[in-house]
């Protein structure tokens, strides 16, 4: 199936075999995990558990979204602004230029059309109604961040360069990427995005990779950071809790705009996802700066409730002086402003046990961003 992407081969192998991260088959995080990360004493969940409705894994409907388009027509002023579109997915407004990050508009986390993970609403637009972006950037080569639909439509319908892991390039080629619109980076390498002022720097993760039975780690995954002349933004992409963030600070900080994974977390996965607490000693590890969480309220990726990662940042972050930033679905934000938190999350009530599902005329079934061959 093209959706599970491809190998790498030829001068793009050889450049990973020299990755000082690539051992073997692979390549492997190469900082140990902290002692605690992982509970050992916690089995990891069954596919049945994983598979099951749950209590409150999905919300009771579709989440309230705005349509940014109004608020993109006008420029950010301070010069950086950032829109939370679902899931890891950031249009980063910097200093006039565009950054889209972990793009995915596809209807399920999966390889398959029917299988697998379903977001619970669309993205607040289609992607044919996005602006043009300067450059797309992408962590890792799992679903819920590399999407298949989507990158075939960046593909045909743009021209926007992509900047990603060691080895993921070998998928967008596959599915129609030019390898001239491809910048592949290892940890601390750089690329600086033409006409922009951009850079982009790969800072370690402590995660893993694959798209398939036996492709594990097949390809890098990285932190990313994007940095102009007056304003810098850090992206965790998934991870868990390292001490490489305090050498991502020193090296590539102060951070305007902290982005940090807080959902799908589990005692038993803890070394390679934060959660809402780990989130939170990353961000102080950061050196601080506005803190918007990714990676929640768009998929069922484990077994706590939908909303527990916003709900326990809410409860935890204002005692230790963390300015959120915790926008609807599509409005934009300016990290300066420090508006205070208006939980729009609980205007959905639970309807019970078992998993809630939208509303039958709920376009979320129509959201592909064009047909597919």
């Amino acid at each position: 199936m093209n959706s599970f992407g491809k190998r790498a081969q030829g001068e793009r192998l050889e450049r990973m075999r020299a990755s000082a991260m690539w051992d073997g088959p692979g390549f492997r995080n190469i900082h140990p995990a902290l002692p605690g990360l992982r509970d050992a004493s916690v089995p990891r969940p069954t596919l049945k558990e994983f598979l099951s409705a749950g209590d409150r894994r999905a919300p009771a409907g579709p989440l309230p979204s705005l349509d940014p388009r109004a608020a993109w027509s006008r420029p950010a002023q301070s010069g950086l602004r950032a829109t939370w579109l679902g899931h890891s997915t950031v249009l980063i407004e910097i200093d006039g230029h565009r950054v889209l990050t972990d793009p995915v508009w596809g209807t399920r986390a999966s390889p398959f059309r029917l299988l697998g993970p379903r977001r619970f609403q669309p993205v607040p637009l289609r992607l044919r109604q996005m602006p043009e972006v300067d450059v797309v950037v992408i962590s890792h080569d799992h679903y819920d961040h590399l999407d298949y639909p989507t990158i075939r439509a960046l593909a045909r319908h743009s021209s926007v360069p992509f900047v990603t892991s060691l080895g993921v390039g070998a998928h967008l080629q596959a599915w129609g990427v030019a390898a001239e619109r491809i910048t592949e980076l290892e940890w601390w390498e750089s690329h600086r995005v033409p006409g922009t002022g951009l850079t982009i720097t790969a800072a370690p993760s402590q995660h893993f990779s694959g798209r398939g039975f036996k492709d594990r780690n097949a390809t890098l995954w990285s932190s990313m950071v994007v940095r102009s002349g007056r304003h810098r933004v850090f992206f965790s992409g998934d991870t868990g809790l390292t001490t490489e963030y305090a050498a991502i600070r020193e090296r590539l900080g102060p951070f305007d705009l902290v982005m940090l994974e807080v959902g799908a977390f589990h005692p038993a996965w803890g070394d390679i996802h934060l959660g809402p607490v780990n989130a939170l000693k990353a961000h102080a590890l950061l050196g601080g700066g506005a803190f918007l969480p990714v990676h929640w309220g768009t998929f069922s990726l484990a077994m706590h409730a939908w909303d527990e990662p916003v709900e326990t940042l809410l409860q935890l972050a204002p005692s230790q002086g963390v300015p959120l930033l915790m926008p609807r679905l599509g409005e934009p934000v300016e990290p300066v402003a420090q508006a205070p938190v208006v939980p729009w999350w609980r205007t959905l009530q639970p309807a019970g046990s078992g998993t809630p599902r939208p509303a039958p005329d709920h376009p979320i079934a129509r959201d592909l961003p064009w047909p597919l061959d």
